[in-house]
């Protein structure tokens, strides 16, 4: 079987328990399939294979992991309650809840966002591609809100080529720790792979990246925390993330970009894409989407309100 491997590193000051080190390395993975890659002995601590999901990863140490290669499968429609915000017979509007995967990947065969579409509006498969059908862009795993879905390939070139073109409007609502360096303001730093952590994406020289541009707007000031809105002008992978750690606020719940241990409880990032703008066949003015804010990101902003 053909399998790749990467070296990660524990950069943190403090010890930390191998299967949380791991998940918030590799975020496109679950944590039940780290652990069946940690009990084949696929994971070792400066050369040493460990099959302890509780081992103490020590500051600055080593861990290699070798994960297989996906085996593909056919894809099947699955039975998954879907929030649709819009729909007509070129393409579907979904408000994606938070912990649904885009579409299946390693850690992820069942139970993801294509396949929840597939069960529902079966005639999207094989547009834009076997693997990934209908999909026009995408949202991590841990982002709730707007996300679109093409259901013929005349639609789904449509909509792509203006993702291409930069002519979508896209914007988020996010809490953050600390203030941005003004109260509202534009970031542009190029964004590439992190030379040390592969998993991630770091602010780079333009030369080792790509353009990444983000505008933000303060909405809410809060003792500790900052509620922004923040426009993507590129689509970069983690580009809000990555830009607002590199202006000093992180975005509260990124453990991968931001602290550690969440500065409020929270059990995702607090990011969400409320609002997408795009032209769609037939009409002459761009659409606009909107999703709400998630009810367990309102959770939140309610609390720190009454404080």
């Amino acid at each position: 079987m053909n399998q790749s491997s990467m070296i990660l590193q524990n950069q943190s000051d403090k010890e930390i328990r191998l299967d949380k080190f791991l998940a918030s390395e590799l975020e496109d993975y679950s944590r039940s399939y780290i652990q069946k890659i940690i009990n084949a002995g696929g994971v070792s601590i400066d050369e040493i294979p460990v099959y302890k999901k509780a081992e103490r990863v020590s500051p600055g140490t080593e861990v290699e992991v070798i994960i297989p290669e996906v085996v593909d499968t056919e894809l099947q429609g699955e039975d998954i309650p879907l929030d649709i915000i819009f729909e007509n017979d070129d393409l579907i509007a979904v408000n994606k809840q938070a912990g649904m995967v885009v579409h299946p990947a390693l850690g992820h065969p069942t139970g993801t966002l294509v396949q929840a579409v597939l069960g529902y509006a079966p005639e999207i498969e094989g547009v834009g591609g076997v693997k990934r059908p209908g999909l026009v862009h995408r949202l991590d795993q841990d982002t709730s809100g707007v996300i679109l879905l093409a259901k013929n390939d005349r639609t789904h070139q449509f909509l792509q080529d203006q993702f291409r073109e930069r002519q979508v409007d896209k914007e988020y609502l996010t809490l953050v720790d600390g203030r941005p360096p003004t109260p509202n303001g534009r970031v542009e730093v190029a964004i590439g792979r992190d030379s040390k952590y592969r998993q991630r994406m770091a602010p780079a020289l333009e030369k080792d990246g790509r353009e990444a541009i983000s505008e933000y707007f303060t909405l809410e000031e809060f003792p500790k925390h900052t509620y922004l809105r923040v426009k993507i002008l590129t689509g970069r992978t983690h580009q809000i993330r990555v830009h607002l750690n590199f202006l000093g606020c992180p975005v509260v719940g990124d453990t991968v970009y931001g602290r550690n241990k969440p500065s409020i409880p929270v059990d995702r990032q607090f990011l969400h894409a409320f609002h997408l703008s795009i032209l769609i066949p037939g009409e002459e003015d761009k659409h606009c989407f909107e999703a709400p804010l998630a009810v367990d990101l309102e959770r939140i902003l309610d609390q720190l309100e009454e404080k």
